[in-house]
């Protein structure tokens, strides 16, 4: 019991310790920096429920990543959020109690 409730919270430690922060970039370019991808896009949506929750009590965290790339960043963003909360239609592939 004691092993898994610890691995449960290493687990969730690990999934919020890469939350998206505030946007200083906001409103500018910077060359040194590089936006956020598909891959960066893809982890946050996966971990954005999570993200949510810590933003309700902090304000050094955000959901969604502004300073990104634009279209790959969404999609990872929409496919990560898909894969978290079962949006693949999983549940279309049940067999009907009607026969």
């Amino acid at each position: 019991m004691k092993k898994s409730l610890l691995l449960l919270i290493v687990i969730g430690l690990l999934m919020v310790s890469c939350t998206p922060g505030p946007n200083y970039l906001e409103n500018t370019s910077s060359e040194l920096i590089e936006p956020a991808g598909f891959w960066l896009g893809l982890w946050h949506g996966f971990i954005s429920l999570f993200s949510f929750i810590i933003s309700l009590f902090s304000d050094n965290t955000s959901i969604y990543k502004v300073y990104n790339n634009g279209t790959w960043y969404n999609l990872g963003f929409l496919i990560g959020v898909s894969a978290f909360f079962g949006g693949s239609g999983g549940g279309a592939c049940k067999k009907s109690k009607w026969k």
